[in-house]
Formats: structure tokens, sequence, C-alpha cells
């Protein structure tokens, strides 16, 4: 009896990590990327960066940002969120006396009921309105992240292609670290396995949104138009949210592959990783009862073959061999697209360890749940709101 059951649940798994394997193959051929423009982009582009204890990373991407080709009119406004680590001076240092860069220090804190990236953000689009009032897009910019010389003018003009209220180019995740390389990986992989981008992007449906907050290009009117950050202060995922509220609106948002213009390195440990990540897990599947049937679910798809393939015989050995090699396909898939030409040999073999990095993010996800029962959720040194949406 133990063994039908094994076979059947084996078989199930794998005919589902064949499917997930399929949808990455087919979203990193199909969806669509940055390309470097062949005319200038004129309109008024304002960058906003949010900026907390950000010394070490902030000055190599305001360095990146005075070299953008193809953008005639760049503005580049970067919010010093309250730092102690002389991240204000590095910016100037850096920023050296470019007239297209300003550098505003904030020492007050969030508003109650506000995250602090929230309520930096909202604070840099009411600075971007009252210096650039006629700028048609805003672009919010994480310091951490890095940027090719037509990154800023590549994402200008496939927002106006598309005619897309935003648009989100996916940055390559940079990771080093042992725990880097087998959680970052699979930000990507939970939508390429998942979700056909093409689909994804042609409707308006709030569930079928992708967004990351490393890199978020708006048209100015519409991100004005809902309210800015104001309508997801308190959220832990407002990235998502902001595309969400968009959709709900009527605006149309986008994903595309920012493979050689965008990158970031996110955590550079173990603890940053895990502080981060629990930071928002919690609200990722809507709630305890979601979460666990997450959990199941990806811990029965893509851990249960690998272990059927070494304990199994038979028919059911096979499948789970099938099934774990249909897992690893799909992470490579989606790794492929996500980073371009950088994928190399590493990125496969951290492919063949995907059922560790479900097991890994499984944790993570019960750790968040956890931290925010016990009240202990922080990001960036300050508590995150008692009460999220």
């Amino acid at each position: 009896m133990k063994e039908r059951l094994l076979a059947r649940t084996t078989a199930t798994a794998t005919v589902l990590a064949t499917a997930s394997a399929a949808l990455s193959l087919l979203n990193s051929w199909s969806m669509p990327s940055l390309r470097a423009p062949h005319h200038r982009v004129t309109e008024r582009v304002v960058v906003c960066i949010p900026a907390r204890n950000e010394v070490e990373t902030l000055p190599a991407l305001i360095g990146d940002l005075r070299r953008q080709r193809s953008c005639t009119d760049l503005r580049i406004i970067v919010l010093d969120d309250d730092s102690t680590d002389g991240t204000a001076s590095a910016a100037r240092a850096a920023a050296n006396g470019d007239p297209r860069v300003r550098i505003v220090t904030s020492t007050a804190a969030p508003p109650n009921g506000w995250t602090g990236k929230a309520a930096a953000c909202a604070e840099l689009a009411r600075l971007a309105a009252e210096d650039h009032p006629l700028a048609s897009m805003i672009v919010f910019v994480d310091a951490d992240v890095r940027l090719e010389p037509e990154a800023v003018a590549a994402s200008t003009r496939l927002l106006r292609r598309r005619g897309a209220a935003l648009l989100c180019p996916w940055p390559e995740q940079l990771a080093e670290s042992a725990a880097e390389r087998l959680v970052q990986p699979l930000l990507s992989w939970s939508w390429m396995s998942t979700l056909p981008v093409l689909l994804g992007n042609a409707t308006l449906a709030p569930s079928m949104a992708v967004a990351c907050g490393q890199f978020m290009a708006f048209d100015a009117a519409a991100y004005r138009s809902i309210g800015g950050h104001g309508c997801v202060a308190a959220s832990a995922t407002e990235d998502l949210d902001l595309a969400r509220a968009l959709r709900r609106r009527g605006f149309s948002t986008a994903v595309a592959s920012g493979a050689e213009f965008v990158r970031c390195r996110m955590y550079r440990s173990g603890a940053e990783l895990r502080s981060g990540y629990s930071r928002w897990l919690w609200n990722e599947f809507g709630g305890p009862v979601g979460s666990t049937a997450a959990a199941l679910a990806l811990s029965v798809v893509y851990v249960l073959p690998p272990i059927a393939a070494i304990t199994a015989s038979g028919s059911t050995r096979r499948l789970g061999s099938a099934g774990y090699l249909a897992g690893a396909v799909s992470r490579m898939a989606a790794r492929r697209r996500e980073v371009g030409s950088r994928f190399g040999v590493r990125d496969a073999l951290d492919a063949a360890v995907h059922p560790v990095s479900i097991l890994a993010f499984v944790g993570l996800v019960a750790e968040s749940h956890v931290r925010r029962r016990r009240g202990s959720l922080t990001w960036k040194s300050r508590p995150m709101p008692a009460r999220q949406p």
C-alpha cells in the first residue's frame, strides 16, 4: 500500500515538475528583454534612490547613473534615510558636483503604519514632483543595484513601446555565498516556472502581476494617480502591491528580463539573507494556511522525486529520477534567462541541488511566520509595522 502511494505521488510530482520545466523553457524563450535603444530618449526621467546605510554600494550606483547614455534629460535624487555610516558624504563624493544629482538627508522616522522604504520612496516622489513637475517618468532604484550605461534608456523605451504604466526589468540576482546561491535564484524561478509571462504581461489580472522593487520604472502620471507609495504604506511586498494597485485601476504592468543591463546583490551573508526574507515571506502566500499548502506542494513536487530516485526501485525510481531532472531543468532555464551570457557551470551545479534550495526556502517561510508572531520583524534596524494588509 505504501509503495503504491509513493508511486502515485511520485508520478504526480513528476508530471507537475515537467510542466514547470516546460513553462520555464517557454518563458526563457519568449519573455521580453531590454535592448539598447536606437534613438535617444528625450523625455525627462527622474531616478529616485532610497538609501539607508548604503555607504558601500551607493557610490557605485551613482557612478553608473552619471554614465547613462541615450537619456538626454536625466535627473537623480538620492534620499539618505537617517543613515549612520556616512552614506550622504559618500554620495556627494560620488556625485562630484554633477548638477543632475540632488542628495537629500532625512532624519525623520517613518510615519506610524509605514515601512521605512515606502516612506522614503514617497518622500522621493514628492521631491521629484517639486523639483521636476514636467517629468513624465519616475524610476525607483535600490542602492545596491548596478546598471549598464543603456539601462535607463532601454527601460524607458520598452515601457513606452508596451504602453505600460510600470515596467520592472528583472535584475540578475548576484549570488556569491552558499546561502545566496541556494536561495537567490528562486526569486525568478518562482514566477518563471508558474506563470506564462506573455499572458501575465498582457492581462490586467492583479493575481498575475510580477514586480521587483529593485528597479521599477513608472509612468509618472499613472504612479501619482494611485497615490504612489502611499497606497502600499504598510506593505511587506510594496513592489508587487504597487503593480496590483495599478492593474486594479486599469493600468498595465510588465516584467522583462534585465539581463546584461541590471544586476543586484541583495545580501552578502546568510544572516542578512535570513533577515531579508523573513521580513516578507509570511505575506507571500496569504497567511499561515496558504504558506503551509505552498510548502507542502513544493516539497512534494521537488523534494519527493529525488528521494524516490534514491530509495525506491523499478518504475518509481525512474519516475523520481525524471522528476528530479525536470526540477533541475526548470531551475536552469529560469536562471539562464535571468543572467543571460553570464550563465555558467556554477549555475548548473546550483540547479543540481534544487531540492535543497526548496527545503531552505520552506525553512525561511517558517521562520518568517515565527518572527511575525513574536513581533520581531525588522528591516534596516527598524521594526516593521505591526499591522500590514
